[in-house]
């Protein structure tokens, strides 16, 4: 007689993209703590073992989230940043848009990846994203230097002061500090500020 299987068959086309998406729901809707490869096993219908082809442990698990998410938002980050024709003002609206839109929709992942974006113990992989993340706004600013859209200077330096204000602007959202509608509506005023500053003129 044939052995019967102990566990359920894998069916899964592809079960590290089935991983990712069952493991950010479960980070968005339990929290970090809840994450484990034996769950997320159950709760595709394979076995135990499965998720071992693909994360070595929780860790390795944890860290492909974060640079799933740091791709996602990069994307995002370089379609808004793209239209040349526009003025730099507008392509930095269009860039904060974008990444305060990824905030208030994914605040969970988000703080995930500025965690791991911060653990010496990162891959080089997920460093390169993070400098990427970065980089679209560093490239745009030195497009502007370039074209005399704004002033010069080391663009690295005005590209940490523009992060930070708009990093703020999202832990204030996260934070429930600052409602996500009213920062989205006024987002336009705050880049203008972040651009013009507050010196009468």
């Amino acid at each position: 007689m044939a052995r019967m299987p102990t566990s359920r068959p894998y069916h899964h086309g592809d079960l590290r993209a089935a991983l990712l998406k069952s493991a950010e729901r479960t980070l968005r809707d339990k929290g970090i703590g809840a994450l484990s490869l034996r769950e997320l096993a159950r709760d595709l219908g394979v076995s135990h073992a499965a998720p071992g082809r693909h994360f070595k442990d929780k860790q390795a698990l944890i860290d492909a989230l974060a640079l799933d998410g740091y791709e996602r938002m990069n994307h995002a980050l370089t379609i808004a940043a793209e239209p040349r024709h526009q003025s730099f003002e507008e392509r930095m609206t269009a860039l904060a848009r974008a990444y305060l839109g990824f905030a208030v929709d994914n605040p969970e992942l988000l703080e995930l990846m500025f965690a791991r974006k911060h653990d010496p113990d990162s891959s080089a992989q997920l460093a390169t994203a993070v400098d990427q993340s970065l980089g679209s706004i560093t490239r745009l600013i030195s497009d502007a230097q370039e074209r005399g859209e704004i002033v010069r200077g080391d663009p690295e330096r005005i590209t940490t002061v523009a992060a930070a204000s708009l990093h703020g602007l999202a832990a204030l959202i996260a934070s429930c500090a600052l409602d996500a509608e009213e920062a989205l509506a006024g987002l336009d005023e705050h880049v203008h500020l972040l651009l013009h500053g507050l010196k009468p003129r």
